[in-house]
């Protein structure tokens, strides 16, 4: 189930201006001159988290943008098969971003209880470490969901483990240690009964 529970009942609808007010709320974020895109410096580089569909609409023509649908980051492949799985009228993707972490969300099935979450976590994970911790309790509170509620990705809790140390059975080692040390015991033993004879 998508972790961007299910806020239909919320009458305010998602749209561009929306993203637009959400996104730009967030620390370090700019909009793209010309087209409409959201990122944030990383590394001296400009990492996009969100911007609009282009969408292919003639094959043999460029692809036009979409203004009811954006595309959004996510954290990963398994992330993204769990948002697509968990409500295919709000998310969906295209062979364009097969093997790309990222969905695409159809704005007018959204709400904006739905959009600030998902805008927060998109930029989460693209936004250099410096801006996100700092933030996140303040900038983002009232739109990211808590994170005790996150349920932890497959593999994340086995990698973040302790490994147990290789050491040998106690009872192991005690019992060798005590057939060798009885052997040294049963030796002169042995000679002294053969000494009799």
């Amino acid at each position: 189930m998508s972790r961007f529970k299910d806020s239909r009942s919320d009458p305010f609808m998602a749209s561009q201006e929306d993203v637009r007010r959400i996104a730009l709320s967030l620390p370090g974020v700019s909009e793209a001159s010309g087209r409409f895109a959201f990122s944030v410096e990383s590394r001296g580089k400009q990492k996009g988290f969100a911007w609009v569909w282009l969408e292919r609409v003639d094959p043999r023509r460029p692809r036009v943008p979409n203004p009811e649908v954006i595309a959004v980051r996510v954290r990963d492949q398994a992330e993204k098969a769990a948002l697509l799985a968990g409500d295919p009228d709000l998310f969906f993707t295209e062979p364009h971003y097969n093997g790309f972490a990222a969905v695409l969300v159809r704005l007018p099935v959204a709400t904006t209880a739905q959009l600030g979450p998902l805008l927060v976590e998109a930029w989460r994970c693209v936004a250099p470490r410096g801006l996100v911790e700092p933030a996140t309790p303040a900038a983002c509170s009232r739109f990211a969901p808590p994170r005790s509620s996150r349920t932890a990705r497959p593999g994340t809790a086995s990698r973040s483990a302790p490994r147990p140390s290789r050491t040998r059975s106690p009872s192991r080692g005690s019992s060798g240690s005590r057939r060798r040390s009885g052997a040294r015991r049963g030796a002169p033993a042995r000679r002294r009964r053969s000494a009799r004879r």
